[in-house]
C-alpha cells in the first residue's frame, strides 16, 4: 500500500494502471482496488487529495489533489504572517517574498492550493512570466499532471521560433512579451499562474498571447493580488493571499476569502 501510495503522490493527476500494478505486486486487482479504497480514504482525512478510480477492461485511477479546508487556511495564514513582518516591507506599497516562491516547502503547497482552485476545469497547459511565477507554476503544473508555459519578456534562441504580443504596463509603457511556438498551441485550455498583481497588466499579456495562439485560458490564480488599484486590467481572477494598507498605512498581507 505505502508502494500504491507514493506512485500517486509522485504523480498527481496521471492515470496508473490497476492491471499494471496488479501485474507488477502480482495481487488481484481487487486486492489493488481494496488498497486504493483505503489509501483513497486516508488522502481524503489528510486533506491532499482523493483518488479518481475509473471503470472498464483497462482500470486505472489518479489522485487529484486537494488542499482545502482547515490545514489549507493555517498554511495560508502562517505565510500571510511572515511575510507581514515589518522587515518585508519595501517603498511602493510592495512585500519582499522571493525567498518563499523560491522555497520549495512553500511554493509546493501553494502550488497546490491553486491547482486544487482549478482542478474541476481541467486545464491542459499551465502559463506564466518570468521569473517569479515560474516555481509557483510548476507546482501547479505538477499537481494538475500538465506542462508549462513560459512567457518571457526577451526572446532567447534556445526557445526556437516565438510569437511577440505587445501590451501596456500599468505606468503607460508598452511591453513585449515572447512565447515559444512550441510551447502553446490552438485549442488548448490554458491556467494562467502569476506571482503577484498590482494592476493586472502582465495577467493581461499572458491572456492576449492565449489569444494570438488560439488558446483558451480557464482561468486565472495570483499568489498575491494587491487592493490598490481596485480596478485591475482583468475581470476575473483568484488569488491566495491579499496586500492591503494596515490601519496605519503600512502594507498587510491576508488570506484571501
Amino acid at each position: 500500500m505505502i508502494r500504491i501510495a507514493s506512485r500517486f503522490l509522485a504523480l498527481p493527476s496521471r492515470q496508473i494502471s490497476m492491471t499494471e500494478m496488479s501485474e507488477q505486486f502480482k495481487v488481484s486487482k481487487t486486492v489493488i482496488s481494496e488498497d486504493m479504497a483505503i489509501i483513497d480514504k486516508a488522502f481524503r482525512e489528510e486533506g491532499v487529495g482523493t483518488l479518481k478510480i475509473g471503470r472498464g477492461r483497462s482500470g486505472g485511477a489518479a489522485m487529484k489533489p486537494g488542499f482545502s479546508g482547515n490545514d489549507r487556511s493555517s498554511f495560508l495564514g502562517k505565510v500571510a504572517a511572515v511575510l507581514s513582518s515589518n522587515d518585508r516591507i519595501l517603498p511602493g506599497m510592495l512585500i519582499h517574498y522571493s525567498d518563499i516562491l523560491f522555497n520549495p516547502a512553500f511554493a509546493r503547497p501553494l502550488g497546490y492550493a491553486l491547482a486544487s482552485d482549478f482542478a474541476g476545469k481541467e486545464p491542459d497547459v499551465v502559463m506564466t512570466s518570468e521569473v517569479k511565477g515560474i516555481p509557483l507554476a510548476i507546482f501547479t503544473a505538477h499537481a494538475l499532471g500538465v506542462p508549462m508555459a513560459v512567457c518571457r519578456f526577451r526572446n532567447r534562441p534556445g526557445d526556437g521560433p516565438a510569437v511577440a504580443v505587445h501590451y501596456p504596463s500599468g505606468s503607460g509603457e508598452v511591453r513585449t512579451m515572447f512565447m515559444g511556438t512550441r510551447f502553446l498551441t490552438s485549442g488548448k485550455r490554458a491556467l494562467i499562474i502569476d506571482d503577484f498583481m498590482r494592476g493586472g497588466s502582465t495577467a493581461a499579456g499572458m491572456l492576449l498571447v492565449a489569444k494570438e495562439f488560439g488558446a483558451q485560458v480557464i482561468g486565472i490564480g495570483i499568489f498575491i493580488a494587491a487592493s490598490e488599484p481596485e480596478k485591475k486590467a482583468v475581470s476575473e481572477y483568484r488569488s491566495l493571499l491579499r496586500l492591503e494598507r494596515g490601519p496605519d498605512g503600512t502594507p498587510v498581507v491576508k488570506v484571501r476569502r
